[in-house]
């Protein structure tokens, strides 16, 4: 720790600069919970004000039955002890960052729910509301968003390719794995990312519906001490903000 007047003046303004940092991705997070409510109210954030320095994609990734792809279920760590509670979102970023490593890692399409939920400890004003008598299900649909309101999807895609799990494309690559049969789609446990890309029994299949870790998806990249074999980095998802969400939090840090 400093002991001297001169050296805290020194650090005073780096320090400044990391809180204001801090402060913006807080902010990022909140404005999350603020456009998935506003946005079924006909709300929409300013979109004349954008990111310095961001390129956004102009062109959206065209998906076709060539590709293939990998699934690992419709809500981040479910199937597991998730399904029917919401873990925080740094929790779910990770988990969602690891399944999409393995997709870089497979040359595969991921398949990304479509809907992310949001846990009580980010929703402390009660911008997203709960019935006391609601089934689990509707418990969770409550307190979701809607994934593109979250991320920039077609942004993601210009590093690893992605679709949701309620697209139209999603819905054709399920009706032709479904017709292939045992030539279509595998459900895998407990494989290896190695075996099911080196292993022709699973290489060559349209879609690998994987089932993860009951405890977490992020499970599945336990060597995540080893730096070589991290794809993406914890920077990665929160840079992919939805364009709505880095806008308004960009004008915002403009004043801060």
């Amino acid at each position: 720790m400093a002991t001297t007047n001169k050296t805290l003046k020194s650090r005073a303004k780096p320090r400044s600069q990391i809180l204001g940092l801090v402060f913006c991705i807080s902010l990022i997070a909140l404005l999350f919970l603020i456009s998935s409510q506003l946005s079924t109210n006909g709300f929409s954030f300013p979109s004349s004000i954008t990111l310095k320095n961001l390129s956004r994609s102009k062109n959206k990734r065209q998906h076709t039955l060539q590709d293939k792809y990998l699934y690992w279920g419709n809500r981040i760590d479910c199937p597991g002890k998730h399904c029917d509670s919401c873990a925080g979102l740094g929790h779910q970023e990770s988990s969602l960052r690891c399944a999409l490593e393995e997709a870089i890692f497979l040359k595969r399409t991921f398949v990304m729910p479509s809907r992310m939920c949001i846990n009580p400890m980010h929703n402390t004003k009660g911008i997203l509301h709960q019935a006391e008598n609601a089934s689990s299900a509707d418990r969770w649909a409550a307190m979701s968003c809607a994934m593109d309101s979250l991320y920039d999807v077609d942004l993601i895609s210009e590093t690893v390719p992605v679709i949701l799990d309620n697209s139209k494309m999603w819905y054709h690559v399920l009706v032709t794995s479904m017709k292939l049969g045992a030539r279509g789609v595998a459900h895998v446990e407990g494989v290896s990312r190695v075996d099911l890309k080196e292993n022709s029994r699973y290489s060559r299949l349209l879609l690998i519906n994987r089932t993860a870790s009951p405890l977490s998806w992020f499970m599945e990249c336990k060597d995540r001490k080893n730096r070589s074999a991290i794809m993406l980095p914890h920077s990665f998802l929160p840079s992919m903000a939805a364009e709505k969400l880095q806008d308004a939090a960009y004008k915002v840090c403009e004043f801060h």
